[in-house]
């Protein structure tokens, strides 16, 4: 859902909502669903993709979570930069997006966040 409020209206529309506001919504629509990979066409078109339950990676070391998620299909991706001297095998990860149980499309990344 998009919700667009537009102060003082003008346009060829006039200052009706499907003449003014829609085309707005639109255009942000346009470019959101392909960055969230939602097809905008027939729903019979539709590749179906497969999708994985969440697993849950806190309190797993870094180099174990990578492993938990690339069994599912899943990419690890630090909220936090790592040194080059940083040991994946000690670092902790302490919360994750999205939470564990949650639905989501196969190849898609989590978020995590670490001590």
């Amino acid at each position: 859902m998009v919700l667009v409020t537009l102060y003082n209206p003008t346009g060829e529309g006039g200052h009706q909502g499907g003449g003014v506001a829609a085309p707005v919504g639109g255009q942000i629509f346009s470019e959101v669903l392909p960055y969230l990979e939602i097809n905008q066409g027939n729903q019979e078109e539709v590749e179906q993709i497969e999708q994985v339950i969440t697993p849950d990676i806190t309190n797993e070391t870094i180099k174990n979570a990578k492993k938990i998620l690339k069994e599912s299909g899943l990419e690890l991706k630090l909220n936090t930069e790592l040194g080059e001297e940083a040991d994946e095998e000690q670092i902790t990860i302490t919360d994750q997006t999205p939470k564990p149980g949650i639905t989501i499309n196969k190849g898609s990344n989590v978020y995590a966040t670490i001590e």
